[in-house]
This record gives structure tokens, C-alpha cells and sequence, in this order.
């Protein structure tokens, strides 16, 4: 039976703050060479079985994440004396019903946008002319690369895979198990901190008991902080988005500010391709070219504003990750689970900086994952 020194007090918990380099009392861990050798064969296999099963590994790491980016709510509600059970559920609703709300508003501008595209390519070649022979170069070389992938998928006894597919394969494999990540986050936020408890239960002393609640704590509190702040201004850039495209002449606001909204999960990679969403869009339906321009102009502003000012400020600056390693998490994520692991890989970056910070034989790895302040 845990120590009733150990016993865990959320609302006595402190305010988050929004920094990755908090200082706790570190964790013992062993340093012996056999052991830290095992433990990056563990760490191999593990990524290997999250490449191999993505469909049950995908919906649960997503299901933990979001129970981290709930986890505030869920203690307000806690506060205001509703039922953990009845909380959590309120909230699965909430977002549930946001998505099904959001994915009917949006669907009928984005049909009516398919149904431009194919009449507006006239248009859009004649008004980028001085393309013609760059484009012409990549859809012959798309073209060859998916050849190829055709024949040695057949080859191998495949039924054949295009770029598309392998695009899409980890996006295909989350929609699939939907229901799966519900069904998680539900019982995750139910449980609270039980899983904690039971860690702390079967410690020895209690300065081991101890250590591992200030680490996970500090680890929920931080990772939870940014995770909001994240959202919340990923939710203005889609409002500032919104507004405008409207102001421009571009029409449908709510579909252009949800684009802007998800896109900047994605850093880097995700403002890029905006940037060329907007500039095609106000091609396609905008007859002036300084105007057709201006849409992808004020996206970037707004992304610029936000991402260089705006953010770094709340976060006063102390979450740095190293650039170079926020592109490979990118790019390495998105070759193992489609674009759903781009949108997680900094996530998953700043909890590991976050549990490396806190351990004291992992303190030079966090150091590495930081960026310059």
C-alpha cells in the first residue's frame, strides 16, 4: 500500500509553466552499460512494432496525447463537482460533436472547390505560364517514380501501390480505428491517475515514490500547458484566416479557416503548403493578379505573426526544440504513420525533452533536443 505522503492532491497542483527545462529532483536510473545498451534495443523494437501495428498503436498514442490536451478541462469540471465519468464523457461529446459540426459546414465548399479545380486549370495554366516547364519536368518524374513502385509492387507479388497510397497509408490507417482512440481517451480520462498510484504502490521507499510524482507531474503539467496554448493559437490563425479570405473575395471562410487551423499542427511543412492552397485558390476565382496574390500574402502574415511573435512570447521562450530535429521527427513520423504522424511528431519531441529534462541520466539527451533561446 502506497505511503499516505505519496497520496496525489490535483487541485493542490502547481499553475503550468510552459517550459521545458523545469528543474525537479531527478530520477535515479541505471548507468551500466549492459542496461543502456538493452534499452536502445528496447526502444528499436518498440518503434518497430509502432510501424508494424499503426493501426492499434496510432489510435492509442493519439488517445494519450489528447488526454494530455484534456486534462485541464477535465480538472475544472472536476472542480465545478461533476462526476469524472460524467465529465469525460461531456467532453468526448464536445469534441465529437465539434468535428461532425465542423466536417458538415466544410464539406460543401470543399465539393463546390473539387468541382472548380477541373474548369479553373485553363485558367490557372494560362496565368502561370512561365511554369510550364518545371511542372511538365516534376509530372514526368512523379510519373516514373509511381511506374516504378507499380512494378516492384508487382514483382513482389503485390497488387500494385501508387504515391498516393503510400501518402495516405498511416491517414487510412486512423480513420479506421476512430472509434478505437474514443473509446481510449474515454476510459484514460476516467482512470485519472490511477496508473500513477499503482507505480507509486510498488516503489520500495519513498523518495523513489516521491521523484516519480514530481516527474510525471511535471510532466502532464508542461506538456498539457503547451498542448493548449498550441491549439488556442492554431484556433486564432483559422479565425485570422477566415476573416481574411473573406476580406479578400475568396469566399467560404469557414472552410479556409479550418484549412489554416489544422495546417499549422504541421511546422514548417504545413504554413508551406498553405502558403500554395491560398495562392492557387485566389488564381483560380480572383482576376487581378496583385489581388489573386494577396490571399497567400496575409496567410503568411498571419503564420508569420504567430509563429515568430505571438507563440514564443507565451511560451516565454523557454520551449525550444532544435530545428533540425523538429524536420527529421517531421519526416521520419510522417514515413511511419502518414500525415497523422507529422501532425504528432512534436508533440511526442517535447515529451521525450520534457521526461529527458527530468532525468538526471537523460539530462544530456534533453539538452540536445533543445533549440537556441
Amino acid at each position: 500500500m502506497a505511503d499516505d505522503k505519496t497520496e496525489l492532491n490535483v487541485d493542490k497542483m502547481a499553475e503550468p509553466k510552459f517550459a521545458l527545462g523545469v528543474q525537479v529532483k531527478s530520477l535515479d536510473l541505471p548507468t551500466n552499460p549492459v542496461v543502456v545498451l538493452l534499452s536502445i534495443l528496447v526502444a528499436l523494437a518498440t518503434l518497430c512494432i509502432a510501424y508494424v501495428a499503426a493501426e492499434i498503436v496510432l489510435p492509442i498514442v493519439l488517445a494519450l496525447v489528447l488526454k494530455l490536451l484534456f486534462q485541464p478541462a477535465m480538472r475544472l469540471l472536476e472542480k465545478l463537482h461533476f462526476p469524472r465519468t460524467l465529465a469525460a464523457l461531456l467532453l468526448i461529446l464536445f469534441v465529437f460533436g465539434a468535428i461532425v459540426g465542423i466536417g458538415g459546414a466544410i464539406s460543401g465548399p470543399a465539393t463546390e472547390w473539387a468541382a472548380k479545380l477541373p474548369e479553373g486549370i485553363p485558367r490557372l495554366q494560362e496565368r502561370l505560364k512561365f511554369l510550364n516547364e518545371p511542372v511538365k519536368a516534376l509530372q514526368t518524374f512523379l510519373h516514373q517514380v509511381d511506374s516504378f513502385m507499380q512494378q516492384g509492387s508487382v514483382t513482389s507479388g503485390g497488387s500494385g501501390s501508387t504515391i498516393a497510397a503510400t501518402l495516405f497509408a498511416g491517414t487510412t490507417h486512423f480513420a479506421a480505428s476512430f472509434f478505437e482512440t474514443i473509446v481510449i481517451l474515454f476510459f484514460l480520462l476516467v482512470s485519472g491517475s490511477t496508473f500513477l498510484k499503482r507505480m507509486v504502490e510498488i516503489l520500495p521507499n519513498f523518495k523513489e515514490k516521491r521523484q516519480v510524482v514530481e516527474l510525471s507531474q511535471d510532466v502532464e503539467k508542461n506538456i498539457s500547458a503547451y498542448l493548449v496554448t498550441i491549439t488556442v493559437m492554431n484556433g486564432a490563425v483559422g479565425l485570422a484566416t477566415g476573416i481574411a479570405m473573406w476580406l479578400t473575395g475568396l469566399g467560404d471562410p469557414v472552410l479556409w479557416g479550418v484549412a489554416a487551423f489544422l495546417l499549422n499542427y504541421v511546422p514548417i511543412m504545413g504554413p508551406l503548403l498553405g502558403v500554395g492552397i491560398f495562392l492557387l485558390a485566389g488564381l483560380l476565382v480572383i482576376d487581378t493578379l496583385w489581388l489573386a496574390l494577396l490571399p497567400a500574402a496575409l496567410y503568411f502574415a498571419i503564420h508569420v505573426a504567430e509563429g515568430e511573435i505571438i507563440t514564443p512570447v507565451l511560451l516565454a521562450r523557454r520551449f525550444t526544440l532544435n530545428p533540425v530535429l523538429v524536420i527529421i521527427a517531421l519526416i521520419f513520423w510522417f514515413w511511419m504513420w502518414g500525415v497523422p504522424g507529422a501532425i504528432l511528431a512534436v508533440p511526442m519531441l517535447a515529451i521525450a525533452k520534457i521526461v529527458c529534462d527530468g532525468i538526471r541520466p537523460l539530462a544530456a539527451i534533453g539538452h540536445f533536443l533543445s533549440g537556441d533561446e
